[in-house]
């Protein structure tokens, strides 16, 4: 019986179609590794990659790899040291890599306005963009990607500091269809900007602008009237001139919201939260309210009594906060949290974290660092007993988890 070659035997479809069948990249990898054929195949399939390379081998990257559709670039803080991709880089990047969609600069430190506007030159299908931190940038750069990537739809900018409101309002003008936009800590980004991007960016579902402390109630409020029926997630750490004006706003026209960190904006008081309670009852997944210090147990019981898919809250340092907010919950009032940050609550007691329990039967975290009352001897002298998969940080020697930053 005469034998078979499968590379006679298969067309190029027949083994793309077969490689399609392998679960992870690995054995995508070693499908490569079998003849120059399949590793033609294997490299011109390929849609991923992550790299770290100079000029020289991303053009042979390229070369090799032509349907990458996501180039991930970015450098971990472990490297700060390294400036990761250049200008010159980026100018072989765009000019090789046509089809790209998703490209990940975080940290790349050595990038000025000349790289983003060869980016904005060459990627015009470019959907999502992260430069978080990379520290020289400006309103001039930013202004050649939405000049060139009008159908941007996510953009990260964080620690971008020199960043105004100037590039909010060319993303406005040219990106229309812009869903996910990342500000932190780019703290020349004021009111007046944000109400420019929502003129033309009304998709907008996530926005973050954490330590953006020029902004107020009055871009809040634009945004929240602009993007009403898609914004998702709202974060405002530490926009110490937000107060409740904005979370009146959200109340009134963002029924969809899921996600809210409102921690450091001590204006805010219980007036505003009981309002947003009641609205986004449904929708409100993750609120983060921590050093919010007019909040009081008449707000905490509301939201607990009435966002029954709320996963995660923090109200660390909320000073008013006391076991009564945790005993007004009735025998009706089971709780979907899976994460509880009361630290520094120092009025809540080991009656109050028994309630939780009671409660909270799906508690993965609980955070109860500095609680003067509540002790790991004292709440074994309760009797309580934690759920099995939760980790109680008594101490801060426990890893916190991600739900809330």
């Amino acid at each position: 019986m005469s034998s078979v070659c499968v590379n006679e035997a298969l067309t190029d479809d027949e083994l793309r179609w077969v490689m399609s069948r392998l679960d992870s990249e690995k054995d995508k990898e070693v499908f490569g590794l079998v003849c120059k054929r399949w590793l033609n195949l294997q490299s011109t399939d390929r849609k991923k990659l992550a790299a770290r390379a100079g000029p020289h081998m991303l053009r042979r990257l390229a070369s090799r790899f032509t349907q990458i559709v996501e180039l991930d670039l970015s450098q971990s803080i472990s490297r700060s040291f390294y400036p990761g991709v250049t200008d010159s880089d980026l100018a072989v990047i765009s000019e090789g890599f046509k089809y790209l969609r998703v490209l990940n600069l975080h940290n790349c430190k050595g990038i000025t306005d000349t790289g983003l506007a060869s980016i904005g030159r060459c990627l015009s299908l470019l959907q999502f963009l992260d430069v978080s931190y990379c520290r020289k940038l400006s309103d001039k750069g930013l202004s050649a990607v939405a000049e060139g990537c009008h159908d941007l739809r996510a953009l990260h900018l964080a620690g971008c500091r020199f960043i105004t409101d100037e590039s909010l309002k060319s993303l406005s003008e040219r990106c229309r269809d812009l869903e996910a936009l990342g500000l932190q800590g780019c703290a020349n980004i004021t009111d007046s900007g944000l109400a420019d991007l929502v003129k033309g960016c009304r998709k907008i579902k996530s926005l973050d602008i954490n330590k953006c402390s020029n902004v107020g109630d009055a871009g809040v409020s634009s945004v929240a009237k602009a993007c009403a029926s898609s914004l998702k997630t709202l974060k405002l750490l530490d926009c110490y001139k937000v107060g409740n004006e904005s979370i009146f706003s959200l109340a009134q026209s963002c029924k969809n919201l899921e996600t809210l960190i409102i921690g450091g904006c001590r204006d805010i008081s219980d007036e505003s939260i009981m309002l947003l309670a009641e609205s986004c009852k449904d929708s409100l997944k993750n609120l983060r309210m921590d050093w919010c210090l007019n909040v009081s147990d008449s707000s905490l019981s509301c939201i607990l009594k009435k966002c029954k898919n709320l996963e995660a809250l923090d109200i660390g340092c909320c000073e008013e906060i006391t076991d009564v907010a945790f005993r007004d919950l009735g025998s009706d009032d089971v709780l979907g949290l899976k994460v509880l940050k009361v630290s520094n609550c120092t009025k809540i007691t080991v009656t109050g974290i028994s309630k939780i329990l009671e409660k909270c039967t799906s508690l993965e975290y609980l955070d109860v660092r500095s609680l003067p009352q509540v002790t790991e001897e004292r709440c074994s002298e309760a009797g309580l007993e934690f759920p099995n998969c939760c980790k109680v940080n008594f101490s801060g020697s426990l890893t916190e988890p991600e739900f809330l930053l």
